[in-house]
């Protein structure tokens, strides 16, 4: 890629970076909105559970029901033409 390019790409980028920046500036908010009630927190192994086993084993059930369920024959191997 040649300078031009490079500094294209890079400003492109930054601008994107700043604008992003500038859009999402409201959710640094420190002053609460009206009507916001936050709920008590998790704990670490409560968000482990949320997001990482339960996404994990739903995945497993899923791809399990596939692998079960999946009715095709033609998995089998070809045989070689000689």
């Amino acid at each position: 890629m040649d300078k031009k390019n490079a500094l294209r790409t890079g400003a492109l980028a930054a601008g994107t970076t700043l604008m992003m920046l500038l859009m999402s500036s409201p959710a640094f908010a420190a002053i609460p909105d009206d009507g916001d009630d936050p709920g008590p927190g998790l704990t670490v192994m409560e968000t482990l559970g949320l997001f990482v086993v339960a996404p994990l084993a739903l995945f497993l059930v899923i791809a399990g029901l596939v692998w079960v369920l999946d009715g095709s024959t033609d998995r089998e191997p070809k045989a070689k033409k000689a």
